[in-house]
């Protein structure tokens, strides 16, 4: 044990996982479809074929998944409500049974002695709405403030901790420039609208959380620190329009009322004028905000890579995990010192960082050996460490992932979990980083300095 690694007292220890990825049952007791529902039974859109009807059974599971997380002594569990089970038409009618099943989850968590974080949207918009026009429609902003008041009338009496949006940079990136994840859209005009919806739908709900809740609520993003691949003047460039895009375009309304200028350049023709009145709905006053961080960027100027003219230079000589991330914990400390310089003082949590490692096959009543993702946690714990010291009002940190789940279009293949889990039996078997964690968590961080 070593007390230089000693976090501050109150720093809140935690897992983290979203609905899709790991609850099963998607449609059961009355839910409605999601995009991802619709996304991942679509011919050619997932890896394998792979799909979310069963993936953890965390749906059925979820009390011996609770009883994992006592054993890790995790303090908090932050996990997402798929909003198509509590509404399955998005608004309007109440699913009891589905609203329950939250209910029954948070009950769970407090027996347990585990404070629930929970977060409103992980993607998964219902598939009415989306017939409606999805985060194209400004309409999208009440819808999502309609279903906030009802989670928020239902669970604030037991629920210390809300988030609005989750990573709302990957629903923009993915599933309406690019059309790698749902709703599969393929559009450089809609981006920016459906971004700029986001942040709206983001600012509406904390207002609906201040006229119901009384704890705090947040916002999370998930930013990657962008480093010029050289000094020349069209690197710095590319390295200001990649960052514009992917972090400030959706901190800078929520936090500053605003959009950097970066981004007309990125969007071109495409970049519409908002309406001035927007802004004072972006931008509504925050509790804390979450930060997910898992790698950074090199990015070099390139003219061929659009919209960006922007292009990730891969880094030689360094460890990559299986989605092809760099390992670089420093960018941790960058990332949280540089979003205290922009934004202030604001209270932040990591609320997710892990790594996808290649696993060794299981065997039955012994501890799953992954040394590469137990080395990615300590350094990235030391990381969060070391912006404390720096001065960063960094107030938790939760590990992705509590389950190896489904990653997204990726399928089952790519592995996040401090538990493994056999998607045949449904198996959990811990890995030799959730013991770490477990020593971390006891010991408050000082388990990070043993040998």
């Amino acid at each position: 044990m070593n007390p230089r690694f000693r976090f501050p007292d109150g720093f809140l220890w935690g897992a983290a996982t979203s609905a899709y990825q790991i609850e099963g049952s998607p449609l059961a007791d009355g839910a409605g479809p999601s995009i991802w529902q619709r996304f991942a039974h679509t011919p050619g859109m997932m890896a394998n074929g792979d799909h979310g009807d069963v993936a953890c059974d965390h749906y059925r599971r979820y009390r011996d998944d609770v009883r994992l997380m006592r054993a890790l002594g995790l303090q908090s569990y932050r996990f997402s409500v798929n909003w198509a089970r509590v509404l399955p038409q998005g608004t309007g009618r109440v699913n009891a049974q589905g609203l329950d099943f939250y209910s029954r989850l948070v009950d769970e968590l407090l027996e347990n002695g585990i404070a629930p974080n929970v977060t409103l949207f992980h993607w998964d918009l219902p598939a009415a709405l989306d017939d409606r026009g999805g985060w194209l429609n400004r309409d999208s902003a009440h819808w999502f403030a309609e279903y906030a008041a009802i989670m928020f009338s239902a669970l604030d009496d037991r629920v210390p901790q809300w988030t609005t949006l989750n990573e709302p940079w990957v629903v923009v990136d993915g599933g309406y420039l690019r059309g790698a994840l749902a709703p599969g859209h393929r559009n450089l005009y809609e981006a920016p609208i459906a971004a700029h919806n986001l942040m709206r739908a983001s600012g509406a709900g904390i207002q609906a959380y201040r006229a119901h809740g009384r704890h705090a609520i947040g916002v999370v993003f998930n930013i990657e620190p962008k480093y010029p691949a050289s000094d020349s003047a069209d690197d710095l460039a590319a390295t200001r329009r990649a960052d514009a895009y992917m972090n400030l375009q959706f901190a800078d309304p929520a936090l500053l009322g605003s959009y950097p200028p970066e981004l007309r350049e990125v969007y071109g023709e495409a970049w519409p004028d908002f309406p001035a009145d927007d802004f004072r709905l972006t931008r509504q006053p925050v509790d804390f905000v979450g930060l997910n961080y898992y790698t950074r960027a090199v990015v070099r100027h390139d003219t061929d890579a659009l919209p960006l003219r922007a292009a990730p230079v891969h880094q030689p000589h360094r460890t990559h995990t299986e989605t092809g991330w760099e390992v670089y914990e420093q960018g941790l400390v960058d990332m949280l010192t540089g979003f205290r310089r922009r934004y202030g003082d604001i209270p932040l949590y990591i609320t997710e960082n892990g790594a996808a490692f290649y696993d060794p096959p299981v065997v039955e009543g012994e501890v799953l050996d992954d040394p590469l993702r137990t080395d990615y946690l300590r350094r990235h714990l030391e990381a969060a460490h070391r912006a404390i010291e720096a001065g960063v009002d960094l107030r938790g940190y939760y590990a992705w992932s509590l389950l190896d789940n489904l990653e997204w279009s990726l399928g089952y293949a790519k592995r996040f979990g401090l538990y493994h889990v056999d998607f045949a039996t449904q198996r959990r078997t811990p890995k030799a980083s959730a013991k770490l964690y477990a020593r971390v968590i006891a010991s408050h961080g000082e388990a990070l300095g043993e040998a």
